[in-house]
């Protein structure tokens, strides 16, 4: 009899009829995966194999809309889930109703360590906020919950492993030899999902709550593709090629699947030539050896669309441009494709996606037969709210992003070659390697933001999420000095983490001087040294920062969006753990 190693995952509903669904499962062996629902909508799917484990992507149809219903798994016919004598409510799939004004709900944060503390009456981090979430759903499964749940990176960390992980690694191989305590091979990654994942309360939330995610740098090794000297000097390290491969495998198989639609799915070549192999190990392999090679060969960036709220979710990890002088975020190719995904049904810009994305350019207000305003065109926007995922904040605190933008440019040789040898140094010991450590990159997600929220039709509410910083804030661009009409659009830096890890006091104070005024000084003087144009763009910090683990909630609703941040804190009643609000704000467009 197969059993469920895994899962399931509660992944893609479709918002476009609020009749199909994806559910993804783990078996313990190949068997015919089915989801059956009490409505009588279901679906099955044979599992297909990758490194000896067993994977399966339910399409899940004839769902009703607007609708709710149970759910039950089976392998080869018998049932596995729900697990037998279960405290948590049936899992079940929630479908919108396409064409109402129903609102939408969106949770979102990163940088979740999913070990169990060693001590099961005190986590020396504190409250999982996800593990919160989940209990506080199970108390109340009538009350409104999130549409979708939106995982900004760090979902493993590859390079911090658990003590009971680590004995587990030291009775496979020797951990004298690297890559030591941190995982190697696919195998190994498989651990850190099994951690993350078959926690109890996890794993109900992710069986009923639809989740997007994207990687960042911990799901690889810290700081993933800071630079070209940090990429060669890793690929110089004999364990790395395994680690990388394993990395994008296993991200694959476990996340990046997930995200797509089923005609998404149905379209994507690897995927069928994985189902069709009897195994797909090295079709796999050689895809990842791919992707590594060339940031361009494949896109992990994907849109999803909620009613009248858009989603871009992007890579800033793999898709990066490392070379010294040509350095950049994204390649070319992939942000034309950001663009073109941000402009489609915004204003009718059709020569947006191939302009070079700066102010003046075709597509963009104030160039010729562009209306500069919206109601000039007598048209209707495609969407209300746009939503840009990005894993790093765009919006730093002054300091930070100063430093940075000063690193970059002394780096490319701006001061000399003696002053580069020390910016690398630095770069690489100090995480810089954000969107301010990639100037130009900034500027043309800046002047992105800046056109949607400009154009006929735009959207009420822009609001860039993220995470890694380890703190929540939230940052408002100030206009005032940019070069062309400012946006319409409400615009925000929404930047929330972590989940469940440290917050060392470095950090509260690191960050805290980088949002104060001593800190905007010394950072002017960073600029100066390292010959920084000026910046035609300038923001304030309207909100925290928060320290602890945390979640943040967009309710969109109309043209209207509703901000919480939820802290999950220890209750001193006993009884584990609550959500305790610690910021409720609104904003319209």
């Amino acid at each position: 009899m197969a059993g469920l190693r895994l899962g399931p995952l509660l992944r893609h509903v479709d918002w476009e009829t609020g009749t199909g669904a994806t559910v993804w499962v783990e078996a313990d062996r190949a068997c015919a995966a089915e989801v059956r629902c009490a409505d009588g909508a279901g679906g099955t799917a044979r599992t297909w194999q990758i490194a000896g484990h067993h994977y399966a992507l339910i399409p899940v149809t004839g769902l009703r809309s607007g609708a709710e219903t149970a759910y039950r798994v089976l392998l080869d016919g018998e049932q596995v889930w729900p697990l037998p004598d279960s405290p948590f409510p049936d899992s079940t799939i929630r479908t919108p109703a396409p064409g109402t004004d129903a609102p939408v709900r969106v949770a979102f944060g990163s940088c979740r360590w999913a070990a169990p503390p060693s001590d099961a009456s005190h986590d020396p981090v504190g409250p999982d906020a996800l593990d919160t979430l989940a209990q506080t759903l199970a108390r109340a499964p009538e009350a409104p919950r999130p549409d979708v749940l939106v995982l900004l990176g760090d979902q493993v960390y590859a390079d911090e492993t658990s003590a009971e992980t680590r004995r587990w690694l030291a009775e496979r191989r020797d951990l004298s030899e690297p890559p030591g305590e941190q995982v190697a091979d696919y195998e190994e990654y498989t651990r850190l999902y099994y951690e993350s994942w078959l926690d109890p309360e996890v794993r109900w939330l992710l069986s009923t709550v639809p989740s997007c995610m994207i990687f960042d740098d911990h799901d690889v090794i810290d700081d993933w593709n800071t630079s070209e000297a940090w990429q060669r000097r890793m690929r110089a390290t004999p364990w790395w090629r395994e680690r990388i491969l394993s990395g994008l495998m296993s991200y694959w198989v476990h996340q990046h699947l997930g995200n797509l639609s089923p005609a998404e799915l149905a379209a994507d070549p690897l995927y069928a030539e994985v189902r069709a192999a009897e195994d797909g190990t090295e079709a796999l392999r050689e895809f990842a050896a791919r992707a590594d090679a060339d940031p361009g060969y494949t896109r992990w960036s994907y849109r999803r669309d909620f009613g009248r709220t858009r989603l871009l979710m992007v890579d800033t990890r793999a898709a990066r441009v490392l070379e010294e002088g040509r350095r950049a975020m994204l390649t070319d190719k992939e942000f034309a494709w950001v663009r073109e995904q941000a402009m489609d049904g915004v204003g009718g810009a059709p020569g947006f996606a191939g302009s070079p994305g700066f102010p003046g350019a075709p597509g963009f207000p104030g160039a010729p037969g562009f209306p500069a305003d919206p109601e000039e065109s007598g048209t209707s926007g495609g969407y209300d709210h746009l939503l840009l995922g990005t894993s790093l904040p765009w919006l730093l605190p002054h300091f930070v992003h100063d430093v940075e933008a000063w690193n970059a440019s002394v780096c490319g040789g701006r001061r000399g070659g003696r002053w580069a040898r020390i910016a690398e140094d630095l770069r690489q010991r100090g995480d810089l390697e954000h969107w301010a450590a990639f100037p130009e990159s900034f500027d043309a997600l800046t002047d992105t933001i800046a056109a949607v929220g400009g154009a006929p039709g735009a959207p009420a509410t822009i609001s860039v999420l993220s995470g890694d910083v380890h703190h929540a804030y939230v940052a408002t661009p100030d206009w005032s000095r940019w070069p062309s009409p400012p946006p319409r659009s409400q615009v925000r830096q929404l930047t929330c983490s972590p989940v469940h890890n440290s917050i060392y006091a470095s950090i509260r104070l690191g960050f805290r001087f980088g949002w104060s005024a001593a800190g905007r000084a010394l950072g002017r003087a960073f600029r100066r040294h390292g010959r920084v144009p000026h910046p035609r763009l300038s923001w304030h910090k309207t909100g925290g920062p928060w320290f602890g683990n945390q979640l943040m909630t967009l309710t969109l609703r109309g043209r209207g969006a509703h901000l919480r941040l939820d802290q999950a804190q220890s209750d001193p009643a006993g009884g584990g753990a609550r959500l305790v609000t610690a910021l409720e704000t609104d904003w319209t467009g």
